[in-house]
Formats: structure tokens, sequence, C-alpha cells
């Protein structure tokens, strides 16, 4: 009911928005122009579910934000359903239906599914979410990825153990590496097992256990990692199997100095801390986020929070924002929804106001975004908080962590 009454508010609130700038002259000559159609594909069932219904609330902010800010833009709606061949149909479905740009989808199974539909249909396509680099490897002219690829992930992520071991002054020797084992937990078991020796991290990996993220059990996999006896417990978890993982964890009474993923989803989730609560803190995730001192992200957090009071503001909402932006900045200065001048558009785009840690947003000669690093969350008081890069820190890293009978 909560969620229904803030989609109302948010609605009126935007009603009213419309409402004045079609005052204007300006807009009422913006108005002429036909908006740009954006289809928008996420996984809002199925198991990735949370997580894609939270890059929908992305999308959808970004549109009265966006449209205040001069761009033209409509949003045309799809559901993956958590499964690749869906997402293939519904892109086909999307293009049939007049979207000019497609933008999605989170899980990088879908995505390269996606951008193989507009590849052979011609139409341009903005990755929001989906690491796995052979997307942006194939040659492919239409496709357009603002978020790191896995290595990139694995870099920046792993890079940031040192920096958090120089800024706590403890340096664990030994780590242990749980990992799902779908497509992108393989995809980042490869990158850090390629990286790990060439970053000169001071801690070994001397286990490594896969699972199923679908897996309503985990006890088995638990107990391997604590036999382990490692310092860390590294991970690569994918939604709701992170929150089942450490309340394994805490049954077992495994308490490693830490619990640090390298770049994944899970632990900075909306359902991991509300159904962890106190168990939630100290757990670590080094991902791509938005960054706490930029003024769009302030601006875009505080719209969020006034639309969705139930709801965590995370890099979900930050990249599908971005991707949305991304595609209207470029039917903004191409003029033309035509496929060929927004490819031509979106090739030169540079965008520096923006919500994410990392530079301007531009993409190379393979549709890649690669000035983008990750920084250091932290669950703290039950809020995902940077504590790592220093210049977009909010507070200083927690390392050790707590045991779990030593938490408020």
């Amino acid at each position: 009911m909560a969620m229904n009454m803030s989609r109302r508010r948010f609605g009126a609130g935007v009603a009213s928005l419309g409402a004045l700038a079609a005052a204007s002259p300006l807009s009422r000559a913006r108005a002429q122009a036909a908006p740009l159609k954006i289809g928008v594909l996420l996984p809002r069932s199925g198991f990735l579910a949370d997580i894609g219904q939270q890059c929908q609330r992305g999308a959808d902010i970004s549109v009265p934000i966006l449209r205040e800010m001069g761009y033209s833009l409509e949003l045309i709606n799809a559901d993956t359903e958590s499964k690749p061949e869906v997402a293939r149909t519904q892109a086909e479905k999307l293009i049939r239906e007049g979207a000019d740009i497609l933008m999605g989808a989170f899980e990088s199974g879908a995505t390269a599914a996606i951008a193989q539909v507009c590849e052979q249909n011609g139409v341009p396509f903005v990755i929001n979410i989906g690491a796995d680099p052979q997307i942006t490897e194939q040659g492919y002219k239409f496709t357009f990825r603002n978020f790191p690829t896995s290595i990139m992930l694995g870099t920046s992520g792993l890079s940031l153990f040192n920096e958090l071991f120089k800024a706590t002054g403890v340096t664990p020797k030994t780590a242990v590496l749980m990992h799902a084992n779908d497509t992108f937990g393989q995809s980042m078991l490869k990158g850090i097992t390629a990286l790990m020796p060439k970053l000169g991290l001071p801690f070994q990996i001397v286990e490594t256990v896969a699972y199923d993220p679908l897996a309503r059990d985990l006890s088995i996999e638990v107990a391997k990692c604590k036999a382990a006896r490692a310092d860390i417990h590294m991970v690569v978890t994918r939604n709701k199997d992170a929150g089942l993982m450490v309340r394994e964890m805490v049954k077992q009474k495994y308490e490693p100095m830490g619990i640090i993923s390298p770049g994944s989803p899970g632990m900075y989730e909306q359902p991991f801390l509300k159904t962890l609560g106190k168990y939630a803190d100290y757990c670590i995730s080094n991902v791509p986020w938005y960054d706490p001192k930029q003024p769009l992200a302030k601006t875009v957090e505080a719209a969020f929070h006034k639309a969705y009071p139930d709801f965590s503001f995370d890099l979900n909402i930050g990249f599908s924002f971005e991707g949305v932006m991304v595609c209207a900045d470029a039917y903004k200065r191409a003029g033309s929804a035509k496929p060929a001048a927004l490819v031509e558009a979106l090739k030169t785009t540079a965008i520096s106001n923006r919500l994410m840690v990392g530079g301007t947003i531009r993409f190379n000669e393979k549709g890649q975004n690669v000035d983008l690093r990750s920084a250091s969350v932290q669950i703290l008081e039950e809020k995902p908080t940077v504590v790592l890069p220093v210049e977009n820190a909010v507070a200083k890293p927690v390392f050790p962590m707590p045991g779990w009978d030593k938490r408020g």
C-alpha cells in the first residue's frame, strides 16, 4: 500500500512539473518534437526480480528529471523474466512496437541476447548493467555499454583490497572464494584468477567453493569455507543467495576478518539489508557505485527517496538512470531517432554531469565505456556507505569486522 501511495504522490508531482513546464514557449516548442521511444528490458520477474524492479525504478525516476533537463523521451517497458530466451523475444516485440532504441538488461545472458537482436535489426542498444566482456568483443556496431566488464570489475574491485588494508592497517594472509556458478560467477572467477598475481595482493586464495545461486541451502558450501580457516571470505553472489550465505555463516559461527566481494550484487541489495538486519553490517562490496558527492547524484537520490521511500538508492538505480540519460542525450544531439543518426551520436557521447564514480561517459571503438571504477561500499548501521576511495568516501572502513555476537 505504501508503495502504491508513493507512486501516486510521485505521479502527482510529475504532473505538476509537467503543467508548469507546458506553460513556457520553450516547452511548447519541445513538445512539438516526438519524444524518443526507449524500450527498457529488465528482469522484473523470476529469480532476479528484486534487482530488475530496482533497475526499473531507476529508469522510471529518470523520465521527469531528464525532461526538466531538456530531454525528450518516453519509456516502453518489457519484462525479461530473468531468462535470456524471453529477453530475445521481448526485444523483438519492442522493436515491432516502434522502440527507437533499447536499454537493459542487468543479466549478462539476457543482455547478450538483446545485443544480437539489435545487431540483426539495426537498432541501437545501450547497456545499463551487464558485465560479460564478450558482449563488446563481437564487433557489434549498435551496442554501447556504460558498465564495467567483469575484467574491469575484477581489476578495480581487487585493487580496492589493498586500499582497505592500507586504510585499516590490517593485512590478511589467506582467503577463501565462494562464488555463484552461473555465467557471471564463472566470468568473475576467471578474471580474479588471472588478476590476483598481477595486482600485488598480500593474500592467497586457499580454497574455491562454487554454488548454485538458486540453491535453498548453502550449509555444505559454507562449511567448506569455514574449514579452510582463511582470514577473509571473498564472495561473488547474485541476489537472495547472499542473505542465505550470511545467515548460514552466523548459524555455523564462521567469523572471518571480513566478507568482501570484489565486484558482485547481493550484499547491498534491499532484501539483504531487510532480512539480515545487524548481521548485514560490515559486509563490503567493491562495486561501481554512485558518487555521494556528485550534485546530480544528490538530486536523483532525493527524488528517488521521495517517490520510493521504502527502497534504498543503489547502483541499480544509478546505472539505469544513466542508461536512459545516454539514450536521451544521443537523441538530443542527433536531432533524429533514425538508427544511423543515434549510433553516430552515441559514438561521440561525452557526459560529465553524471551520478556514478568515474570520469566522463564516453565509448571506445568497441562501444565500451572504459572510464569507470569501483568503490568500497560497506554496510554501516544497515546502510550501504562509501568508505573508499577516500575522495568519494563519506565514512571510514571498519576492518576486521566485529563477531556475530558483538553486534548491537
